[in-house]
């Protein structure tokens, strides 16, 4: 299993995946993911991973540190408990789903889809169902940690 983690200054989206199986999804507060993430660190069959900030040169404003620092409390928060923390890009994700640096949330959102599934109705629900906002970005995540790639994409080297 994967909890994947799209972090965020004050809140932060998750993915849990097991194998090609999405077994719940969510957004959650800074506080609500720590301490989720407590009980995470504990479970052996549980690889967890969060979404990294890399550099393109470009200015960035206060949300952006405090972002860092909040991946700084999720891997402590999971090293106390003698777990690694795996931290992948964004031009990780986007060249696994995507094949190219240059995707949008669009294309990986649909890489996604085509990958698992489609969210479907609430009347008849999908494998993506109740996926949401920055959950979307975490399952992204979750999904290039399991090495579980689209057809026609060519893995970066």
């Amino acid at each position: 299993m994967i909890l994947a983690i799209d972090p965020g200054p004050t809140e932060c989206g998750w993915a849990l995946l097991s194998g090609r199986r999405l077994l719940e999804s969510g957004v959650l507060g800074l506080h609500e993911m720590l301490a989720a993430l407590r009980g995470t660190c504990t479970s052996p069959e549980t690889r967890v991973a969060v979404e990294m900030i890399a550099s393109y040169g470009m200015p960035v404003g206060a949300e952006v540190f405090q972002t860092c620092v909040n991946i700084g409390r999720m891997v402590e928060t999971c090293a106390e408990r003698g777990r690694e923390v795996q931290l992948v890009t964004r031009h990780a994700v986007k060249m696994h789903l995507c094949g190219n640096t240059r995707a949008k949330d669009s294309n990986i959102r649909q890489a996604l889809i085509d990958l698992l599934g489609p969210p479907g109705t609430k009347a008849a629900p999908g494998p993506t169902y109740g996926v949401k906002s920055h959950a979307w970005p975490a399952l992204a995540v979750a999904v290039t940690v399991a090495g579980l790639q689209p057809e026609g994409i060519t893995r970066a080297a």
